[in-house]
């Protein structure tokens, strides 16, 4: 059964109208840049979500923002498959109750707690991943695509996809969150792809 409105009625309005934009690359200074929110939810906001959920799976991605595309609009989307929303592999969601694809605008989390170690990945680092540090749990407050204020309680996975892209939306990317250690270990690749985007 289709879901009502939101999503399901843009990708109909747009579907023939996509765009996919380019992913920028780690050295490119717009990544760096924090996003401005968004005064409201109207079309033009919709078709960027649309074509950032159309580059997203294009590119075999969890998550993306918008800051990614050199776009600044504080918004994210973020669609987890059930079969890797588990570590387990089994095709069942550790968050039931959130509809993916998952469109976050001026996203702001409201809750932490607990503490998760787990490998995180970047379209913007293509090959590169790291054991990163994030909170277990989180509570995210957003406007959906009504333009209406909504709050979602997120573990796991998709706790950690949050906290990944808000962090993109403040400038803040992967190799910010690596110790020494994995800087030094990743420096071949993390020098290869400045050079490529300077």
């Amino acid at each position: 059964m289709p879901r009502r409105g939101g999503i399901d009625t843009l990708y109909r309005k747009c579907r023939e109208m996509t765009v996919t934009y380019d992913v920028l690359m780690y050295g490119d200074r717009l990544l760096r840049r924090k996003a401005t929110p968004v005064v409201k939810v109207d079309d033009e906001v919709r078709a960027l979500v649309h074509n950032l959920l159309k580059t997203m799976y294009d590119a075999d991605g969890l998550g993306l923002a918008a800051a990614q595309v050199g776009r600044p609009e504080a918004v994210c989307v973020i669609d987890i498959p059930p079969m890797r929303d588990k570590e387990t592999g089994t095709p069942i969601r550790e968050n039931p109750d959130v509809r993916m694809p998952l469109v976050l605008v001026n996203p702001m989390i409201t809750e932490r707690d607990g503490a998760q170690v787990g490998s995180e990945g970047c379209l913007s680092f293509p090959g590169i991943y790291v054991s990163v540090k994030r909170a277990d749990t989180v509570a995210v407050t957003f406007l959906n695509m009504e333009n209406e204020s909504q709050t979602v309680h997120a573990t796991g996975l998709l706790a950690r996809a949050i906290q990944h892209e808000l962090d993109h939306l403040d400038g803040v990317l992967l190799v910010d969150r690596m110790s020494a250690v994995q800087k030094v270990a990743q420096a071949g690749k993390l020098k290869k792809l400045r050079k490529g985007n300077r």
